[in-house]
């Protein structure tokens, strides 16, 4: 069974940083894809960014694209959302999502969910 685990998010002024860590446990993570979905009340599930974990493959959303950045530490089993330039319409629940995959997968058909971590942008 895989575990996700998010953490890092809170409150913060529009223009500053915040930077989301995603624990995966259970397995490794070499052929998998593993990605980053947000929520906001009101709104449909919206993909972020996603990543491959064996070549670090990355895509984004336009609407973020200069601004977050998806990486991961292969040894710790750890992918990072770092977030940048946040604007209040980022405002939503983060969610961490992982799938067998040799490719990263830019829909929400993800196997594995963690339990979501709130960012708050205030304008």
């Amino acid at each position: 069974q895989v575990q996700l685990v998010e953490s890092g998010g809170g409150l913060v002024q529009a223009g500053g940083s915040l930077r989301l860590s995603c624990a995966a446990s259970g397995r490794t993570f070499r052929n998998y894809a593993m990605g980053w979905f947000r929520q906001a009340p009101g709104k449909e599930r919206e993909f972020v960014g996603a990543i491959f974990w064996s070549s670090g493959n990355t895509y984004y959303i336009d609407s973020v694209k200069g601004r977050f950045t998806v990486s991961r530490d292969n040894a710790k089993n750890t992918m990072y959302l770092q977030m940048n330039s946040l604007k209040p319409e980022d405002t939503a629940v983060y969610y961490c999502a992982a799938k067998p995959s040799r490719v990263v997968i830019t829909s929400p058909t993800y196997d594995y969910w963690g339990q979501g971590t709130q960012v708050t942008v205030s304008s």
